[in-house]
């Protein structure tokens, strides 16, 4: 289950100094998970989690598998890219494909890197980017609702439903809301979702900041804070700068960094939980003496669909999952002696899967 993350930004706000810090960074955890860069422009990194650590302590597991995230470095954006300026039509194509947007806005002050609109302000920044996807997505409603006239005439009930949607899209958008404001019911998902409008994706606002403000932010970032508050989007604050400096080191190097940096952690381990947060991500584990490994699923998975995560034959032939609280599992140290406490739960289909779970499906082949 793949979850991908676009990185964007107007030029010259350290979107490719981020980028290439994540890539540098997965490189180096190559040794430890299967890694890889699809492409150039693609790179997996681990979602740092100190739970799966001590859980493969405990069950002296031989490997330790984290849960990746995908970042995409989506082409560099300039006003009119709706339009096809710049390289507009790429921009939009790439931001179809991901399932959350990292907005990088500058929030630094610096005389030597020029700013494509000639001064730093990130909330005009980002309402720049937000107005060009809300302008493709206008024009790709104009043109579907052009093209489903005759079937909604007939009757036909997907059509109908398609332009209920796409009109509620529409109304929103014109009246300057993104289509992700537009309260969609549960059985509209499905037909929600195949519309892919550019603007229903969930956004990251990542300031970036001087070296400095890496701990705290700054003035600027905090006018971000305010803005993303305000839409109920997400922010985090990081020095895209440090970060490519704590990339190149070896660990030890970059904890003594970090500490002389006044930092609890790197920058990048913020933006990659705040992206599994932002789409609702949680994470459940196996742990054996061969492996200890992490799935990503959904919040509100039930027990099948998360078997499924592994391998589809679990979730056809699931019969039940043994689950263990993973405070439990700490607390008891392990398997064994979680069973013999009692705290070792057989769960059946309708069970909805817990952050933190360490769980063994049982099904029929």
């Amino acid at each position: 289950m793949g979850f991908k993350m676009g990185i964007v930004g107007l030029p010259n706000v350290g979107k490719s100094t981020l980028f290439n810090a994540l890539t540098r960074t997965a490189a180096a955890q190559a040794a430890n998970f299967p890694f890889c860069t699809i492409e150039p422009n693609v790179g997996e990194v681990a979602v740092p989690d100190a739970r799966l650590d001590k859980l493969a302590s405990i069950a002296s597991s031989k490997q330790i598998i984290p849960t990746r995230m995908t970042f995409v470095d989506i082409a560099g954006l300039v006003k009119g890219a709706s339009k096809g300026e710049g390289l507009g039509n790429q921009f939009l194509a790439n931001i179809r494909e991901v399932d959350a947007i990292a907005h990088v806005l500058r929030c630094f002050e610096d005389g030597d890197i020029t700013h494509v609109e000639g001064r730093v302000d990130p909330v005009a920044d980002a309402q720049t980017i937000e107005t060009e996807l809300m302008l493709a997505d206008l024009e790709s409603i104009e043109r579907r609702l052009a093209n489903i006239v005759r079937k909604v005439r007939g009757g036909d009930k997907e059509a109908v439903d398609q332009e209920r949607l796409l009109k509620a899209a529409q109304a929103a958008l014109e009246d300057g809301r993104p289509a992700r404001t537009v309260e969609v019911s549960e059985d509209d998902m499905r037909q929600w979702k195949m519309l892919q409008l550019l603007t229903t994706k969930p956004v990251l606002y990542v300031c970036n900041v001087e070296e400095s403000s890496a701990a705290d932010g700054n003035e600027i970032s905090a006018r971000v804070a305010e803005m993303a508050a305000a839409e109920g989007n997400a922010h985090v604050v990081i020095s895209a700068r440090i970060e490519e400096e704590i990339s190149q080191l070896e660990d030890d190097e970059a904890a003594m960094f970090l500490e002389e940096m006044g930092l609890h952690e790197a920058g990048l381990d913020r933006l990659i939980r705040a992206g599994y947060e932002l789409l609702h991500l949680q994470t459940y584990f196996t742990v054996g003496p061969k492996e200890a490994r992490a799935w990503t699923i959904k919040t509100g998975t039930a027990a099948p669909q998360a078997a499924g995560v592994i391998h589809g034959d679990f979730e056809k032939g699931f019969i039940r999952a043994e689950t263990i609280a993973f405070d439990d599992y700490v607390a008891l140290g392990g398997e064994a002696k979680a069973r013999d406490a009692g705290k070792l739960r057989a769960e059946g289909k309708s069970y909805i899967v817990r952050d933190g779970d360490v769980m063994h499906f049982l099904f029929n082949t």
